[in-house]
């Protein structure tokens, strides 16, 4: 079997192409520039922006984990070319990384994961669509244990699901080797609703120091952000997603991400 993972530069890419090496397979990574992978994984270098690079990255593919760049201005349209360019193969399988609640349209990047999953519906591809919330990795904890602030550009009481990223790793391996998952859409979800603040207290737990939550003020996040690089795309997008999680959160619930498992998703305690 010949796999091949797009956006495999990324940290969910990177996380995938680790669990699928647990399996005897090809691993094929899509990458804009060479990564310090394995030398068993095959590396083709190319632009999801460009079709006949996506086209030839298929070449002989069984199976495609779809990662769409992330907060990209384009992100329907690079979506909706890698499916076409799967039709043209003989890909029996797309799994698609999409994310929680893409249904809402004042989420930018979620809204545009939707779009691709209504491409997926129409292609004719056997596919799986999961649907992973917030990840645990998104906490910066060097900066946290430095600083004893965790700190979030929306109100410390706005309940957040979170999400391991092996863990979903884990579930992309598995519905990738095995049948029985096409047409299925999984919504991964690690925690039950957490406030900023329950995150703080298990964030002293784990770092065996007190920890306060603190609100950060969006403008000195956007700020940090524009110094940092950050696109202005994906400044604005980002924004629209604080201002929804200050209203409503993120709330999901881990009893589907625990029945793939077969066992406890994994909890913060369990970042290193």
């Amino acid at each position: 079997m010949k796999i091949l993972v797009t956006g495999a530069g990324g940290k969910t890419g990177r996380a995938v192409i680790q669990q699928l090496g647990k399996h005897d397979i090809e691993i094929v990574a899509f990458v804009r520039k060479k990564r310090p992978f394995p030398p068993n994984i095959t590396q083709i270098l190319g632009d999801l922006e460009n079709a006949a690079d996506i086209q030839k990255a298929m070449d002989g593919v069984d199976k495609l984990y779809l990662i769409c760049p992330n907060m990209h201005p384009r992100e329907v349209e690079i979506g909706k070319m890698v499916i076409e360019a799967a039709k043209k193969t003989a890909v029996s399988h797309i799994v698609y990384h999409s994310v929680l609640h893409p249904q809402v349209e004042a989420m930018p990047h979620h809204w545009n994961k939707m779009r691709v999953e209504e491409s997926l519906f129409e292609s004719g591809i056997p596919f799986t669509i999961l649907q992973p919330t917030a990840y645990m990795q998104n906490i910066q904890l060097a900066q946290v244990r430095e600083t004893a602030v965790y700190q979030t550009p929306y109100p410390v009481t706005a309940p957040i699901s979170l999400v391991d990223l092996d863990d979903i790793a884990e579930i992309a391996a598995k519905v990738l080797t095995e049948s029985g998952h096409e047409g299925a859409i999984y919504e991964l979800v690690g925690t039950l609703p957490l406030t900023q603040t329950a995150v703080s207290k298990q964030l002293s737990n784990l770092l065996h120091q007190p920890i306060s939550a603190q609100e950060q003020l969006l403008s000195e996040w956007q700020k940090t952000a524009q110094n940092a690089g950050m696109p202005d795309y994906a400044i604005q997008t980002l924004t629209k997603m604080f201002h929804y999680y200050a209203k409503f959160g993120l709330i999901g619930n881990p009893t589907v991400l625990k029945v793939l498992l077969g066992r406890e998703p994994r909890q913060l305690g369990n970042l290193s």
